[in-house]
């Protein structure tokens, strides 16, 4: 009896291994650019999963992002700004965000973040920004970092 438990053990991590049959792909991205006013960042993390499930092939994709948009100027020009609009799009989706201030804006930046399951971006996407302030507009364009 003592003979079958190390075989049995042996049995099972090899079934086991065999069921983890995944290819685990990466993909983190550093989009930047700039306009005359503004300037941006968008940060893409996601992950890919392949793998093997009763002889058909799986596919699975994660992504985290960050979008960051930062006034050029100083915080007391930034004073001036009652309303905000900014968006972006890539080929999985952008966004579009839209803010009213009361009170005169604290920080010079702007950050939305979001994540989920569907379609990548692909790293030698160009992102459209467009961003429009107090009657004023500005577009530009992000590149990835590393092209």
């Amino acid at each position: 009896m003592k003979s079958l438990v190390p075989i049995s053990l042996l049995l099972l991590t090899l079934l086991l291994s065999a069921c983890s049959n995944e290819e685990v792909i990466k993909h983190d991205y550093l989009f930047t650019g700039e306009g005359q006013y503004w300037e941006a960042e968008y940060i893409y993390e996601g992950t890919e999963i392949w793998g093997e499930e009763n002889n058909r092939t799986t596919y699975s994709h994660e992504k985290k992002d960050t979008f960051v948009l930062t006034f050029k100027g100083s915080l007391d020009e930034m004073q001036s700004i009652k309303n905000l609009d900014y968006s972006y799009q890539t080929s999985a989706g952008g966004s579009s965000v839209s803010r009213e201030f009361d009170q005169p804006p604290n920080d010079i930046s702007f950050r939305t973040s979001g994540g989920g399951t569907g379609a990548k971006i692909n790293k030698d996407e160009t992102i459209p920004v467009i961003v429009k302030w107090n009657g004023s507009e500005e577009s530009f364009e992000l590149i990835n970092k590393a092209e």
